[in-house]
């Protein structure tokens, strides 16, 4: 079940993380031909960034559940399999406390910019939804990684991605 959820939130946080990277590239090219035209957008740059940071945020979930990340096995590609196998769930029950913690961390942080009424430079818009937004992201990251534990031991089946 919980296998399940996690598989619907990733799924659907990398579609808001693929509208927010379309979002990005069509407003950075149209400052750029707004450019031309001596007319560019005004605080683009403070939007990119926060559509950047969701963007990236929400896909890093997905890309674990895929194994799309980088990995280093030049060791442990020569262990035995029940080895590697404990390498892997310790590996992963590591990343998911390191990334609840981070996600934690960002939570604190966005509630003292809420708290606070701190508001972007340019746009003076208030951001700390999108701070909100990227520990979302880093705690659905430390769920995926703590859902690995049991498919790292063999324990669980993997499902169709």
């Amino acid at each position: 079940m919980l296998n399940r959820i996690n598989d619907l939130l990733n799924r659907l946080l990398l579609i808001l993380s693929g509208t927010a990277i379309l979002a990005l590239m069509l407003l950075a090219t149209g400052n750029v031909a707004l450019r031309i035209f001596d007319a560019p957008f005004r605080g683009v740059y403070e939007i990119v960034s926060f559509l950047g940071a969701i963007g990236i945020a929400f896909a890093l979930a997905a890309t674990q559940r895929r194994r799309g990340h980088i990995v280093v096995d030049i060791f442990s590609s020569r262990y035995p399999v029940r080895l590697r196998r404990f390498v892997d769930a310790f590996s992963a029950a590591i990343s998911a406390a390191f990334f609840g913690v981070i996600s934690r961390q960002i939570m604190i942080w966005g509630t003292r910019i809420l708290s606070s009424g701190e508001v972007s430079e340019t746009l003076k818009i208030i951001y700390h939804p999108f701070v909100y937004s990227v520990a979302a992201g880093f705690a659905l990251l430390a769920l995926t990684c703590l859902l690995d534990i049991p498919r790292s031991l063999g324990k669980v089946k993997e499902t169709k991605r």
